[in-house]
């Protein structure tokens, strides 16, 4: 069967873990193979740099560094994990991908534009997603549902960043859903967990 690079975006607290392991479920019960994948992570090298984005002082890198650390990371998950997997003829569900890095350093924190697209040429090329879920969500209730996560402490350096960052987060995500209409699909994350399910699974059986 023919590979499948499918990735999940959207804001802090919108539900793409959940949705991520749901959807692969479903997709091995039709008998697929899948393999679910994060960003920034994914292999030993790019959970470092990982460490480095979502821990401490929100002011301790520029949206240039951050932009950069997470390419570095990107290009060591594309060669080691990503690639291989899509070459073998896996689905592979990445949480989080290129459009992250544009949403969070570029349109919130303020990187230009066109240094993240020179970086997106290098480095991602060819290997772009065949769908993109946008995960939509308001994000004071994105904010909310991620500070209830008692795991995720260690990790919460943008969810300080505030409201006011978030906000562009989201407009950010939309914008890049309106430009590249044909890969993203957007996902009303404020439903019910089971209806975004259902949303996700009735856009990737399109796909399939």
């Amino acid at each position: 069967m023919p590979s499948l690079f499918i990735t999940f975006e959207g804001g802090e607290g919108s539900g793409k873990s959940t949705q991520i392991r749901k959807l692969a479920t479903r997709l091995e019960a039709a008998g697929r193979d899948v393999l679910i994948t994060r960003e920034p992570g994914g292999t030993p090298e790019a959970e470092a740099v990982r460490a480095l984005l979502v821990s401490g002082d929100v002011a301790r890198w520029t949206p240039k560094s951050e932009a950069l650390l997470n390419y570095a990371a990107r290009e060591q998950h594309l060669e080691q994990v990503i690639r291989p997997a899509l070459a073998e003829g896996r689905i592979v569900l990445c949480d989080r991908f290129m459009d992250s890095t544009r949403a969070y350093q570029g349109y919130a924190g303020g990187c230009e534009l066109g240094f993240i697209d020179a970086l997106e040429r290098a480095v991602v090329g060819t290997t772009r997603p065949n769908l993109t879920l946008v995960f939509d969500l308001d994000p004071a209730i994105g904010l909310a549902r991620a500070k209830s996560r008692g795991d995720a402490v260690a990790e919460d350096r943008y969810e300080r960043k505030g409201l006011a960052f978030h906000q562009k987060l989201r407009e950010g995500f939309l914008d890049i859903l309106r430009k590249d209409p044909k890969r993203c699909r957007l996902v009303d994350a404020a439903q019910d967990i089971d209806a975004v399910a259902d949303d996700v699974w009735s856009v990737v059986e399109g796909a399939l």
